[in-house]
């Protein structure tokens, strides 16, 4: 019998409502999730203007309650991670260990066909009785999830808390994996963090993981600066909004890395007029990576390159998530790795309207959907 799914629905033209859906029989490879919890991100906003009826949802972590035939790495009972990157593991970017990358699976790369069609079916006259997409394949603003097995990482020893674990899938890989993955910052190190929400956090947090020394948060708002220094900045600059570039902002990194600018800096704004600034903070020779993510046409001053700097844009902290994940659930046991501490505030899944105007007038760190 189909589960009845309470979830949070964009409607496609910048609306969403709380509704039921059916959440069909797992087939051959797929996975039924109760959730627990799902961290929520600017991502799952944009998704109410996609164009087409989708679950909302791309962070979270549940508990397995039904298995497809050929299921054989993931059991009923399990605690687990739900990860939008889900390789197939026999494409030419997942054998180079691309698997964020991958050409078949990946709800991002161009060209590849993701498994974006669900068998969870809106529920209710006023809709149409056909599959509904899950954003990123996986829907988690719902409480129960379908998905792939290859988009599960199984928690294994002690439960971790749901919270602590739904964020993990996104905002705390992005961070991290692009600081240790990506830029790999090196021991004594200087690292500079353009934006201190939820993303530029983990970077701050992974920059000390990694043993940088000299870590500097730069941001608009002073309580975001507070929480930088919680997660582990040496040094905070208050930027000023009108500063075009973060000319000005660079000019005190300057001085703060002996005149010559930082090893690495890390752009989490998601500002396009920002995709630039991160070269004006490095030394030459050294590593701009723009993590947020910028889908649009920009202007670069190419003598923001002089001379030898490297400038990455990475996916997802070049996350392979068996790999990756438990590493970070091992850091966080150890107490190196903060999340309890991120999360801000806790919502029901009917106050997701009031999570996303906290979240957008930047009120939290993350904030957390939590099912009863």
């Amino acid at each position: 019998m189909p589960i009845k799914s309470k979830s949070a629905i964009a409607t496609g033209d910048g609306h969403f409502l709380i509704d039921f859906v059916d959440v069909a029989e797992p087939k051959a490879t797929e996975v039924v999730v109760k959730i627990k919890a799902a961290g929520l991100c600017h991502t799952d906003y944009d998704s109410l203007s996609w164009g087409k009826p989708i679950i909302m949802g791309h962070e979270g972590a549940g508990i397995v309650v039904k298995v497809g035939a050929n299921v054989d790495r993931i059991t009923i009972g399990d605690q687990v991670l739900l990860n939008w990157a889900t390789p197939c593991l026999k494409c030419f970017q997942c054998s180079q260990n691309n698997q964020h990358l991958c050409e078949n699976n990946s709800p991002v790369v161009a060209g590849a066909n993701g498994y974006t069609k669900g068998h969870a079916h809106l529920d209710g006259t006023k809709w149409r009785k056909n599959p509904i997409e899950r954003s990123f394949n996986l829907g988690t603003l719902s409480e129960y999830a379908l998905v792939q097995e290859s988009a599960l990482v199984k928690v294994s020893g002690e439960p971790l808390h749901y919270p602590a674990a739904s964020i993990l899938s996104c905002g705390v890989m992005t961070g991290y994996g692009s600081v240790i993955n990506t830029a790999k910052v090196k021991a004594n190190s200087s690292v500079v963090v353009l934006g201190c929400g939820g993303v530029g956090l983990n970077v701050i947090q992974a920059a000390k993981i990694a043993g940088a020394t000299k870590i500097i948060a730069i941001d608009i708002k002073k309580e975001k600066l507070e929480w930088a220094k919680q997660f582990g900045a040496t040094h905070t600059l208050l930027a000023d909004k009108n500063d075009n570039g973060l000319l000005e902002a660079a000019k005190e990194v300057m001085e703060l890395c002996d005149k010559r600018g930082a090893d690495y800096a890390f752009e989490c704004t998601a500002i396009p007029s920002l995709g630039a600034a991160p070269l004006a903070m490095v030394r030459n020779a050294g590593c701009a990576v723009q993590v947020s993510g910028i889908e649009e046409e920009i202007t670069i001053d190419m003598r923001l390159f002089e001379w030898d700097k490297t400038y990455i844009n990475p996916l997802y902290g070049k996350c392979n998530p068996q790999k990756d994940f438990p590493i970070l659930i091992k850091q966080y046991r150890e107490g190196s790795l903060k999340l309890d501490e991120m999360i801000t505030k806790r919502y029901k899944l009917e106050d997701l309207k009031q999570a996303f105007a906290d979240m957008l007038n930047g009120k939290n760190a993350k904030g957390v959907v939590i099912f009863e």
